[in-house]
């Protein structure tokens, strides 16, 4: 019967092997039910909040027309964190707090500023070009920036560099954008209804094709910004403090300006919105859609460099990291598991990709002495992760392998890292070859 090595102890066990008990805050189960309460009565308040400004009519029209471009621009993102995919649970609470907590906040910040500014000054006119031009950017981006925050502290295994901070950003700025543009574009259907506007010539026509055709991309792009600058601490050392909390900060001033910029340009007459769009917004989209597909293959690198220490240790088959470090071998490797073993063997063929390239990271971190303390109780979780799914994987990855990798000469890893201090016997595990972070400096 095959063995495993022995867990490390739980870092908060007591003496005897007595797990401490967490206060009743700690538990998760009431952490993910406050989450759940909040995102849930800010749903029903937003949703309360659009109906009365829009109407009946107006927030199904909006509703219906706001969606549309939500299932492409989750879909990209989903893309772009293919290389090592979070769980969806994190996903799907980024796009929640977006559309429903963020959205929430963004509406009464800013209606009260921009009232309180009106009644200040007495130019209500002014009032609103401040608001948009200043109050908005500040508050919206640092609402959106707050489920990012989150995920950058409660979520740290799952947010290993810019690529998470892109993804985890991209779906609460898209939750976001859908509930603005619903507001929107339901306010646009009711003064046609007003007006008697109809066809090309509408309100709703005009606002669709600004918001959903031309710029469906704005507010992502905007809170990208942010989600690099927490990608970025994400990679510094857990000692570079100072650079942890200022790379945050440095993308979110970037996003709030880039923000500002964008509102600002209605302002500027026809002209000068399409001069800002042409000349500004375009080119900044095609920078970051470049750097971010830039750091896509350098991941995908990295999984091919790293992996190949732990198949000289016997965790991994030669031919594996090659696999792993390709997109196509990996699409390959999924269907060829589904097709002879059923969903559940997919599955776990997808889980062995998203640890593998988890644990190609953390060794990653590791050489440039990045790692934290729990280096090696991290990786020891990890390379049992992959034992236990092994049966399912390695046909599947081999298999894709053989399509798309080149061949690998006998040996050819063992110029990555240490070896075990003696090979398993049949049926175990390898033994880990790391007894102690060898990276920390």
């Amino acid at each position: 019967m095959a063995s495993s090595p022995p867990y490390p102890p739980y870092p908060g066990a007591a003496p005897g092997g007595t797990p401490r008990h967490p206060h009743w805050w700690q538990r998760p189960a009431v952490r993910y039910g406050a989450m759940v309460t909040l995102l849930a009565l800010s749903g029903l308040v937003i949703l309360a909040l659009v109906r009365e400004q829009t109407g009946t009519r107006g927030f199904l029209v909006g509703l219906g027309l706001a969606v549309l471009p939500v299932p492409l621009l989750l879909a990209a993102f989903r893309w772009l964190g293919r290389v090592e995919p979070g769980p969806w649970r994190n996903l799907l609470f980024a796009f929640a707090w977006g559309a429903c907590a963020a959205a929430l906040i963004a509406i009464v910040a800013n209606s009260f500023a921009t009232r309180w500014i009106a009644t200040t000054t007495a130019d209500p006119a002014g009032a609103d070009t401040l608001g948009a031009t200043v109050i908005a950017p500040v508050v919206e981006e640092t609402a959106k920036a707050a489920a990012v925050l989150l995920l950058f502290l409660f979520r740290r295994r799952d947010f290993h560099g810019i690529l998470g901070g892109v993804v985890a950003a991209g779906f609460t700025a898209t939750g976001f954008a859908f509930t603005e543009n619903v507001l929107y574009l339901g306010n646009a259907f009711g003064t046609d209804q007003l007006t008697g506007g109809s066809g090309i010539a509408s309100v709703t026509a005009a606002t669709f094709f600004v918001r959903i055709v031309m710029s469906p991309f704005a507010h992502p792009l905007f809170t990208v910004l942010t989600g690099i600058g927490f990608g970025a601490a994400a990679l510094a050392a857990d000692r570079q403090r100072v650079r942890r909390v200022l790379l945050p900060l440095a993308g979110l001033l970037l996003a709030m300006g880039m923000h500002a910029l964008w509102n600002g340009s209605a302002t500027l007459g026809q002209f000068g919105f399409i001069a800002v769009y042409g000349a500004f917004m375009v080119p900044a989209f095609g920078l970051l859609t470049w750097l971010v597909v830039w750091t896509r293959q350098r991941e995908l690198r990295t999984v091919r460099t790293e992996l190949p220490a732990y198949a000289v240790a016997g965790w991994l088959r030669p031919a594996e990291p090659f696999a792993l470090g390709s997109m196509r071998a990996r699409r390959l490797a999924r269907k060829f598991a589904r097709e002879h073993g059923g969903r559940p063997a997919a599955r776990a063929v997808a889980q062995y990709e998203a640890y593998a390239t988890s644990l190609a990271f953390l060794r990653h971190r590791g050489r440039a002495g990045k790692a934290g303390a729990d280096f090696v109780t991290r990786e020891r979780e990890l390379l049992l992760e992959l034992w236990r799914r092994r049966a399912a994987a390695r046909p599947a990855l081999e298999h894709a392998a053989r399509l798309t990798a080149p061949p690998v000469p006998y040996g050819a890893g063992w110029a990555y890292g240490p070896v075990p201090a003696r090979w398993p016997a049949q049926g175990q595990p390898p033994y880990s070859a790391y007894g102690e972070n060898p990276y920390r400096r």
